[in-house]
């Protein structure tokens, strides 16, 4: 089941609200757990015990690192072997089987295992969560239930953002319900969905439309790159609304995870704006234990590359997502050793940083390095094809104005008009009805459209 979906929007949502706030306050944790496992199951019932083993392990783990004066540390080493190893076992284990396979002449068999989806955010949220008791800075929770409905919140549990515990646990146990909340829940997660459904997907198509044409060009082949990079902001950035408008109505006030990021000047910048909620994980848990900059500059250089090199599997397991993330660890060496260029005029360093993201997600979704090569050369006319061809404009013409959309959509001139919009009282008493024909509009593209996953299910 998927938030940009008729069963998610119109039978499971509603059902859902309707019970929870029939239900008295103490019982309130209890409908979110099942609720979460029944819509975890309704896609992979099969690996719906691993969800359970997940939260029984951590939550044991938790109390016994919180009770413990003199086992804490080997509990936390534990807990992080259980996460990492059943995430290595489910996500990489084929990844390195068969590149030892390929680096040594074997033949080793491949385990073949389904990847549970959303195994990576859980995983993240659970390690946070037992590392902060360790550190002391939250207490363990002590109620299952409680715990349980953390782990597997189902508003954010497939594709993020990444909540760690200690951002939520008061509201765990304590939070306000408010026809505010519900509201403002309400629009945020339409703009999510209208980011996804109406956006996203018809981006999605272009991609498609370049992967299968028959006459390829060099412009065919920068619109394709402009459109993945947009299909894929407007597709997490869209998620990540929903999750947090759908927090917002239950109660809970999840962070941002996106801040307009292709209005960056660097590449450091960018990261700061782009999937906050990962860059920030990594950097608590990862870079700043491994010494951070506060170490010489060889084993700085290594920790950039050890938190890169993580952050690329993160995303898959494959090398050319190894090699997206090095891409940005040279990216941001590069700036470091090169103060003067943050000298450089502004237009310069905004262009500079659009080109290096949208080459990175060339390399992001090539399905091999070989495919890689080949986008790369048809970017930069080295693959034998035409600067433009009879098909490249129209579909030029044809998706011209949903690129020019996308684009002004990535900014925040839209916010910004709908801000100074909002004082005006006509559009005030007119602005239900303007939600509720952007959620019909989206709910048209859903009957008539056909299935699209959210592209960071596989992460």
């Amino acid at each position: 089941m998927i938030f940009s979906s008729i069963p998610f929007l119109y039978y499971f949502l509603p059902a859902v609200l309707a019970v929870y706030f029939l239900t008295p306050k103490r019982g309130k944790n209890a409908v979110l757990l099942l609720a979460s496992l029944f819509f975890y199951g309704w896609g992979e019932p099969k690996l719906l015990w691993l969800m359970v083993v997940t939260i029984a392990v951590f939550y044991l783990c938790g109390l016994a690192i919180g009770r413990s004066e003199t086992h804490k540390k080997a509990w936390l080493v534990f807990s992080i072997a259980v996460g990492v190893g059943l995430l290595g076992l489910f996500k990489y284990a084929d990844f390195f089987i068969s590149s030892v396979n390929a680096a040594t002449g074997l033949s080793v068999p491949l385990l073949k295992l389904a990847l549970p989806v959303g195994i990576s955010f859980y995983t993240f949220q659970c390690l946070s969560y037992t590392v902060d008791v360790y550190r002391g800075t939250v207490p363990p929770q002590k109620n299952p239930i409680s715990f349980g409905a953390y782990v597997a919140l189902f508003p954010q549990l497939i594709a993020g953002p990444i909540v760690r515990y200690a951002d939520v646990a008061r509201e765990l146990e304590d939070r306000t319900h408010s026809w505010e909340n519900v509201g403002i829940g309400l629009r945020r997660f339409v703009i999510g969905l209208a980011k996804k459904v109406i956006l996203a997907d018809n981006l999605a198509m272009l991609t498609t439309l370049y992967r299968d044409s028959t006459e390829p060009s060099a412009i065919f082949a920068w619109m394709y790159a402009i459109a993945f990079t947009l299909n894929i902001y407007f597709d997490f950035s869209g998620y990540s609304d929903m999750a947090i408008g759908l927090g917002r109505i239950f109660g809970f006030h999840f962070l941002e995870n996106f801040d307009y990021p292709f209005l960056s000047k660097s590449v450091t910048e960018f990261w700061r704006r782009w999937h906050i909620s990962l860059g920030s994980w990594f950097r608590d848990y990862v870079y700043i234990p491994l010494g951070g900059n506060r170490v010489g500059k060889i084993k700085w250089v290594r920790n950039i590359l050890i938190v890169w090199m993580l952050t690329g599997l993160w995303h898959g397991a494959a090398w050319n997502f190894v090699l997206w993330g090095l891409l940005f660890a040279a990216l941001l060496l590069i700036e470091k050793a090169i103060p003067g260029l943050q000298q450089l005029p502004g237009i310069l360093r905004h262009g500079y940083v659009l080109l290096a993201v949208i080459l990175s997600f060339v390399l992001f979704n090539a399905d091999t390095l070989a495919q890689a090569e080949t986008d790369f050369a048809a970017l930069f006319g080295c693959a034998g094809l035409p600067l433009f061809t009879r098909e490249t404009g129209y579909y030029l013409r044809s998706y011209a104005p949903l690129l020019v959309i996308a684009c002004v959509g990535a900014t925040p001139l839209i916010k910004r008009a709908a801000q100074k919009l909002g004082g005006n009282r006509l559009v005030q008493s007119v602005e239900p009805l303007l939600w509720l024909g952007l959620l019909l509009v989206c709910t048209a593209y859903l009957v008539d459209g056909s299935f699209s996953p959210f592209l960071y299910f596989r992460f």
